[in-house]
């Protein structure tokens, strides 16, 4: 068995061990109808497109790249939140890496959400590109005791976030507001393949989401294959 061999297997070993040991995903979406034959060049590729998304990503929370050539060639991306540590970052990846291929087999396209992390993969090019397609929402269901001004303060604390997260190489911002007598902690994020000027827009976008999902609602987040973001009455972020 050749070393690259070796390593490939062992890396998918260790894939599939911290996915059964890791946390639940949020949310996922199988995203490309068509699907891939066992064992094919596509199938190979997407393999080693993990592996190599699990090896770059933890060094800088972020890693994208492109395997094969062709109808066989994968594109793909991993992203993890940005206080997370190397090994947290890990950890997250080989989760998202492994638990993708289970719950959309053989699909040419997917993606799936950790709270601490994102893993994307289609067989077309994405970078550089706004995901309007895939997104999801969740959501606190207890009530603020004044709705009104609780989201308009949420929408300001936001709206200033991305302002600041889309001026950072890192496209990553935290924050807090006091609302009242309750203090309001926020974080936005964008994918690194982004413009500074597309993760504003992007941002712009989930929050002006918040309003449908989230109305008066003490804590909640929309998430989307570009960019997420986040808001509650506690602090869910390491700063």
């Amino acid at each position: 068995m050749s070393s690259a061999r070796f390593v490939l297997l062992s890396l998918c070993s260790t894939l599939l061990l911290r996915a059964a040991l890791g946390a639940i995903p949020l949310f996922h979406i199988c995203s490309n109808p068509e699907n891939f034959t066992a064992n094919s060049p596509y199938e190979y590729n997407l393999n080693n497109l993990t592996s190599f998304l699990y090896i770059k990503t933890p060094s800088s929370g972020f890693g994208l790249g492109s395997i094969g050539q062709h109808q066989d060639q994968v594109y793909g991306l991993a992203l993890c939140r940005g206080d997370l540590s190397s090994s947290e970052c890990n950890a997250c990846v080989a989760d998202a890496g492994a638990e993708i291929q289970r719950r959309c087999p053989r699909n040419k396209g997917a993606i799936i959400w950790y709270d601490e992390c994102m893993f994307k993969y289609l067989n077309a090019d994405f970078f550089g590109q706004i995901d309007k397609a895939n997104k999801f929402s969740l959501w606190n269901p207890d009530n603020a005791s004044d709705p009104a001004l609780f989201n308009r303060k949420v929408r300001k604390m936001m709206t200033w976030l991305a302002k600041a997260a889309s001026s950072t190489p890192r496209l990553f911002a935290v924050g807090e507001k006091g609302v009242n007598k309750t203090k309001l902690y926020g974080m936005v994020q964008c994918t690194r393949d982004l413009s500074a000027a597309k993760c504003k827009a992007c941002l712009k976008g989930a929050i002006g989401g918040l309003l449908s999902c989230c109305d008066g609602k003490v804590g909640g987040r929309v998430a989307g294959g570009s960019c997420n973001i986040r808001y509650e009455i506690y602090p869910f972020v390491n700063v």
